[in-house]
Order: C-alpha cells, then sequence, then structure tokens
C-alpha cells in the first residue's frame, strides 16, 4: 500500500489540473489515482491487499477484484467525508438551508459565507462558494462511467465481482444525475470518458435523463446481488454500505415517482416493502442506528485513526448547552416551520429532535431546536450510527403517494397509517385524492426532515413551493422568486462548456 500511495501521489502531482469537461490529460489514471491516495484506510478497512501494487493504469484497474472494487468503495468512503463543500454528504444540509428546514444563526452576520446565498435563495452564477454540486457530482460521474467502461472491457474480474461493481456503478451514476436533474434541472448527459464529447454537451431535458436514470436502475436491478456484500464486492455482509438489489429498487420506485408514473412507482415500492426477511420498520429510537431492519443503502463512518466519529450530521447539527454560533462551529438550528409541523404526541419530535435553551446578557431566555436523528456527535466514540440513504419509511410514502393518484384511497390511507402508528399517532380519515396527497406530503415533511433534499425537491415537484417560500424567504431577510428553485451554474462552466446554457433568472 505504502508504494501504491507513493506512486499514485507522484500521478497527482503530474496531472493535478483536472476538469471534466475539457482536460486532456489521462483522467482515468488520475482519477483511479485520486480515489486510491484519499482513501488508503478505505482499503486496509475494506479491501484485503496482499501485496502492494506498484503499477497502475487505466486498463489494470480493471484486471483484479481487488482494484476494481477500490474505485467503487472510494466513491462511498468520499460521501460520507463531504458533508462541506458541495459533496454529495452536504445534500442533506444545503437543500434544507434552500428550503424551509434550517435557520443559519446570525444570517448575514454569520462567517459562513458559502451558506448565506442558498439560505437567502439569494444565489448568482458567481455565488455558489464551495458549495459547487455540479462540479462534484458530475467528478463522481466520470468515476463511474470509467469504471462501466473498464468493468465491460474487462474479461479477467471474476463474474459475480464484475456483474456487483457494473451494477453498483450504474446505480451511483443514476443517484448522481437525480440530484443533478432535482437541482439544477435540465443538464448535460454524459455516459462516455471521451472528452472530446464531454466538453461540448448541451443541456438536455429532463425528462430525457429520467429515463437514463430508470434505464440504469433497471440495469442494476439485474445485475446487484439481493443480500448485502462486502468491501470485496463477494463475501456476505451484516454491513448495508454496499448499493443491492433492493437499493436499486427504492432508487427506482423514487424516480417513478418523480416522473409521475403512478402504478410502476407503487410496483416498485411494492417488492421492496414485501422483502420482509431484509426489511421492516424499526422503532422510532432505532431508526438510525447501525445497520437497522430500515436500513436500505447506509454509508459507512470515515474510520480516521486520530479521529473516529459516526456521522457527519451529529457533528454539524448537534447543539451544544451553549447554544448555535455565528462562526463554523455549530451554525444552524431547525426552523419553527418544522417544529409547528409535528402533531401533538408526534414521537418523532422529542426523539428526533431536541433542543438548548440558552440566555444571553440580559435577553429572555430562547430555546434552540436541531436535529436529533443522529445522536452521537463525540470523536472517538463506539461507531453505532451510519448515515442512512434509503430506508423503507420512504418506500411506504411512496406507495402512499402513488396509490392516491391511482384512486386507490384505501391502500394509500394504509401505508400513511403505519407510519404514523410508528409515530405513536392516529389513524386518520381519508376520503379524497387531494386529502390524502395533502396527508402524504405533511407525513413526508415529519418523517424526512433533513435527509437528503426530501423537503426541497417535495416542495418542487408538487408545485408548492412559490406558496411556501413567498413567506418563508422574506423570513429569513431575501426575496423570493420562482427562478430561484433550480441553482445555477457557475461561470467557470458556462466558460468551458460553449454548449452549457445558465438557468432562467442567473
Amino acid at each position: 500500500m505504502k508504494q501504491l500511495i507513493i506512486f499514485t501521489r507522484n500521478i497527482l502531482r503530474k496531472n493535478f489540473r483536472l476538469n471534466y469537461y475539457s482536460n486532456k490529460y489521462n483522467i482515468r489514471l488520475y482519477i483511479f489515482s485520486f480515489v486510491i491516495l484519499i482513501y488508503p484506510t478505505s482499503c486496509k478497512k475494506s479491501i484485503s491487499i496482499n501485496a502492494p501494487i506498484t503499477s497502475i493504469n487505466g486498463k489494470n484497474v480493471y484486471q483484479t477484484d481487488i482494484t476494481a472494487a477500490a474505485v467503487m468503495t472510494g466513491i462511498y468512503v468520499k460521501m460520507t467525508s463531504t458533508l462541506h463543500g458541495g459533496g454529495l454528504a452536504s445534500l442533506s444540509l444545503v437543500p434544507a438551508l434552500s428550503a424551509d428546514e434550517l435557520i443559519l444563526y446570525g444570517g448575514t452576520s454569520s462567517t459562513n459565507k458559502d451558506y448565506i446565498p442558498y439560505y437567502l435563495n439569494l444565489l448568482t452564477r458567481s455565488t455558489t462558494g464551495s458549495m459547487d454540486f455540479s462540479a462534484t457530482i458530475y467528478l463522481t460521474i466520470y468515476i463511474t462511467n470509467t469504471a462501466i467502461n473498464g468493468l465491460i472491457n474487462s474479461s479477467t474480474l471474476t463474474p459475480l465481482v464484475k456483474n456487483q461493481l457494473l451494477g453498483e456503478a450504474k446505480f451511483m451514476r443514476s443517484f448522481c444525475y437525480f440530484y443533478l436533474v432535482n437541482l439544477y434541472g435540465d443538464v448535460p448527459l454524459a455516459l462516455t470518458t471521451d472528452y472530446t464529447i464531454t466538453s461540448v454537451l448541451p443541456r438536455v431535458p429532463k425528462k430525457q435523463v429520467l429515463q437514463q436514470i430508470i434505464s440504469d436502475l433497471k440495469d442494476a436491478q439485474t445485475l446487484l446481488t439481493d443480500n448485502y456484500v462486502a468491501g470485496n464486492a463477494k463475501s456476505l455482509t451484516e454491513e448495508r454500505v454496499r448499493p443491492n438489489k433492493w437499493a436499486a429498487t427504492a432508487l427506482l420506485a423514487r424516480t417513478y415517482l418523480y416522473d409521475e408514473s403512478w402504478d410502476n412507482a407503487e410496483k416498485e415500492a411494492t417488492l421492496v416493502i414485501n422483502n420482509s426477511s431484509l426489511y421492516h420498520l424499526n422503532t422510532i429510537n432505532e431508526v438510525f442506528l447501525r445497520n437497522s431492519n430500515e436500513t436500505i443503502w447506509a454509508l459507512q463512518p470515515t474510520l480516521n485513526p486520530t479521529n473516529v466519529s459516526n456521522t457527519e450530521d451529529a457533528k454539524l447539527f448537534v447543539l451544544p448547552a451553549t447554544g448555535p454560533t455565528i462562526n463554523t462551529l455549530y451554525p444552524f438550528y431547525l426552523s419553527q416551520n418544522v417544529i409547528a409541523s409535528f402533531e401533538k404526541g408526534d414521537e418523532r419530535k422529542t426523539n428526533w429532535t431536541d433542543s438548548v435553551v440558552v440566555k444571553q446578557n440580559n435577553t429572555p431566555p430562547k430555546t434552540y431546536y436541531f436535529p436529533y436523528k443522529y445522536k452521537i456527535s463525540a470523536p472517538n466514540a463506539a461507531v453505532e450510527e451510519y448515515t442512512i440513504v434509503l430506508r423503507l419509511a420512504e418506500q411506504y410514502l411512496i406507495r402512499a403517494e402513488a396509490r392516491a393518484h391511482l384512486g386507490n384511497l384505501k391502500g394509500g390511507t394504509d401505508d400513511l397509517s403505519l407510519i404514523r402508528a410508528r409515530a405513536g399517532l392516529p389513524e386518520t380519515p381519508l376520503s379524497t385524492k387531494e386529502a390524502l396527497l395533502s396527508a402524504v406530503l405533511h407525513e413526508r415533511q415529519v418523517e424526512l426532515f433533513m435527509e437528503w433534499g426530501h423537503r426541497w425537491f417535495d416542495l418542487k415537484r408538487t408545485k408548492k413551493i412559490n406558496e411556501v417560500m413567498s413567506i418563508v424567504t422574506p423570513q429569513k431577510g431575501g426575496t423570493w422568486n420562482p427562478n430561484w428553485q433550480l441553482y445555477p451554474f457557475r461561470d467557470v462552466e458556462l466558460g468551458r462548456d460553449p454548449n452549457l446554457v445558465q438557468n432562467d433568472g442567473y
């Protein structure tokens, strides 16, 4: 491993300038070198390497099970460690700031300048700061495209491993594009690693991107195993940190819901729900524990030898007794929109939120609520929580919404009642499609708050965003414009791709 790290460090120094759209260097070599260099601890933890590798290039990466598996392992570890800077893990943070879930303490006085434009819905093409989702996500797409090409052309991998990794790569590509279209709308659809093509790609309609997501997820369903595999991509494990067939099915159900293909959304969600041997609803206080039975796919903590943490969410959101601050530590707390949305007796409020009461100078005491789904914020604590990306409760809510649109009010109400009963709430009679859809949206708000952008996306796809944000944005100190529901592409990206057109209003 030491020889591999030295080798990859030299490669990085030589080929440091990376531009997904137009880099003329051997990006495939760069990407693999980057993955291996950044994640030596991941290799040690998940991949058993018996001998050092001293010659790595784009062709032989996919010649052994170990090195091929390391590419996908690197993606998952990177997701865990990038809550800041526009990484995939920050998708639970930034859309919540844009929506009505989080308050940025101090507002415009906050020292967290990158967050202010998202919080105030005041982004411009030059004020996205370091929170550049498009660059980060397209980099991940490049890795998955490289992996898909390398895996398809490899003749030396164990067939089981080859299929699993190809399924993982297609799943991750679909996951990335799902978030791109919901953050930016129409986006360039890059399915190749040829920079002469990707450097001049135009945006394509969101509908076309959704169809590609669906195609990739259908492929992933046939390639991925039913069970969970370890870091070597073949041994079975209890750890739910590599996508399996059911993760692909869960994301496919969500994609069909967003595409308003109600019958398919119901069908795919039902497949996951009916797999009771792997999945069932946990009690409220068990949902976010490591490998809970509700977990469909989760991210394993980054095991830094000097600072082992459970989840980045707990580190960022759990407030100390002194409350939030305007600096980089503890800058957020939950909005009253979230707190007021819980019904009396809802156990999600008592178990998934917490609060501190702070008295400053001569001002009356103020209560600050914070997300408490993930509770272990102390460093070097025993690992008991994983960051959950996909979980079973969402599948019930997907099916309830799909059934409402299909006219199956009883079936939709039954699904909703299961989620409410778990939270200690009674069943609510719902006699019309509109009433059921409204109840589902409310239930999604209190069940999925602060998780992977659900609230921001729900407001947009249900066409409630202007109604809600025209009230919320002025409360935050900004001015709402319907154009702000899509994030802008940065000037630097527009300069690289002559066919890339900016979103309206920017």
